[in-house]
């Protein structure tokens, strides 16, 4: 079975299933794994910081409160903590006009503000496919340890 994960989410899965989330641009999709129990989540992560805007009902839109909540949730699935690892892609920059602005450096600053969440936890990023100009699909599939990553226009990539 494949678990979706959409836009601002999250949930988790064990194999044989996969997890996929679509679309991603600016958004980072993370992955924690634990490689010895083959239980994963996905967080589709919009924004870096909830600081500024209030995370309301929603943690998984934003890396300050996303990456710790799906710590949670996989751990409560199974995983043990000290096991995990974690694999990222997206934060691309999608818009080309005025790239100085830091407002418009979204992708940019999910991909930092994960790395800080992962640092604070203690999990360590083993891969990453981030930044460039253009969106991602991306599937993990927990029997492998594969995370693929389709973009248009591109050869299909696995890290």
């Amino acid at each position: 079975m494949e678990v979706k994960v959409g836009m601002a989410d999250m949930n988790v899965c064990a194999s044989p299933d996969s997890i996929i989330t679509l679309g991603l641009g600016s958004c980072v999709g993370l992955v924690l794994y634990d490689p010895t129990t083959k239980i994963c989540g996905m967080v589709h992560v919009m924004l870096p910081d909830s600081k500024t805007i209030g995370v309301g009902t929603n943690p998984a839109k934003f890396a300050d409160t996303g990456v710790e909540e799906l710590l949670k949730m996989v751990v409560k699935k199974g995983a043990k903590k000290e096991k995990l690892v974690a694999k990222m892609a997206g934060g691309a920059q999608m818009f080309s006009v005025n790239k100085d602005s830091p407002m418009l450096r979204v992708g940019e600053r999910n991909v930092a503000a994960v790395k800080e969440e992962l640092k604070k936890l203690g999990i360590r990023l083993i891969s990453e496919d981030t930044g460039e100009n253009f969106g991602r699909t991306v599937i993990f599939y927990p029997e492998s340890g594969e995370y693929l990553i389709r973009a248009i226009g591109k050869e299909p990539k696995t890290i």
